[in-house]
């Protein structure tokens, strides 16, 4: 275990303790970090320009890159699946915010902070709780999960995040370790 010490603002002394001890594990959280970084920042690009993955196929199955489909077009990157795929409990609330400017900003900006900041290893802490509270939304959109009465990939998902922040994901191949130096990080935590 490594422990690093550095002079706090307060000229007290902070210490943080490496708690992933071998670099092989800090390689393989980098990866899965980098792995769900990517993973929102594609759910952004497909919803924005409708790269026929999720957003731009229809039906039948007929894909139309930067179509109708896309963000960039004024689609809504919600209304779909909060209008029709919503079921369970809170069925009414996500078919009433369906389709608003709100939902969709939210939801574009959420996933490409989210996907910047897991794949530079970047506020950590931020990108954790805000990627943990947008998997849970979705976890709720559709209760109870299809194939499990409780626990689904949302679930997993937002536990992950949490893991990789609390691990410090950051520091290995990403830029966690010199975001961590920068004053303003030094002086709000939360953005570690």
């Amino acid at each position: 275990m490594t422990t690093i010490n550095r002079p706090a603002h307060d000229h007290q002394v902070v210490t943080e303790v490496d708690t992933v001890q071998t670099p092989f594990a800090r390689k393989a959280l980098a990866v899965l970090r980098i792995g769900f970084g990517l993973t929102f920042l594609w759910a952004f690009l497909d919803k924005l320009l409708a790269l026929g993955f999720s957003t731009g196929r229809d039906e039948t199955g007929v894909v139309d890159r930067f179509g109708d489909a896309a963000w960039i077009h004024g689609n809504s990157p919600t209304e779909g699946f909060l209008k029709f795929g919503a079921d369970g409990p809170f069925k009414g609330f996500y078919n009433s915010i369906a389709g608003t400017w709100f939902a969709d900003w939210g939801f574009m900006l959420g996933l490409l902070g989210i996907g910047l900041a897991l794949t530079l290893g970047i506020g950590m802490r931020f990108a954790a709780a805000a990627g943990a509270l947008l998997y849970v939304m979705m976890w709720t959109v559709v209760l109870p999960p299809e194939n499990n009465p409780v626990l689904d990939e949302h679930l997993l998902g937002a536990v992950s995040l949490v893991a990789l922040a609390a691990l410090g994901a950051g520091t290995t191949w990403g830029l966690g370790r010199l975001w961590n130096t920068t004053e303003v990080v030094q002086k709000h935590s939360i953005l570690r």
